[in-house]
């Protein structure tokens, strides 16, 4: 092989790993590690929120006054509800002393929807 024909093979093959590498990464056939741990991560958080909102529901399905309670929370400005929430101790789990402010916003959307 010529020495001239050398140099643009070689360009053209660095050039197509470039290109090679960016397809594959964007396309997300390669998972960093960092990028798997976050995944998990958020997984993980979406379904602990999806096991606790239901019990904090039904903390507040167990409140005599909840027709009463749930106006209120209508009531209420929008950014304020999640403290609303916090504070009629529907999202502090059972056996726990501290509310989970992980579920706030999932009960306070779970509430807005339920008709009594």
């Amino acid at each position: 092989m010529k020495k001239e024909y050398i140099k643009p093979f070689a360009w053209g093959a660095a050039a197509g790993a470039v290109v090679l590498l960016i397809v594959i990464f964007s396309a997300g056939w390669v998972v960093t590690a960092s990028s798997a741990q976050t995944n998990a991560e958020r997984i993980a958080a979406k379904a602990v929120i999806e096991q606790l909102a239901p019990i904090a529901i039904a903390q507040f399905m167990q409140d005599p006054d909840k027709k009463e309670r749930l106006t209120e929370l209508k009531g209420v400005d929008s950014w304020k509800r999640d403290e609303y929430v916090r504070k009629s101790g529907w999202v502090t789990m059972p056996g726990s002393k501290e509310p989970n402010r992980a579920i706030e916003d999932e009960v306070v959307d779970r509430l807005m929807k339920l008709d009594l």
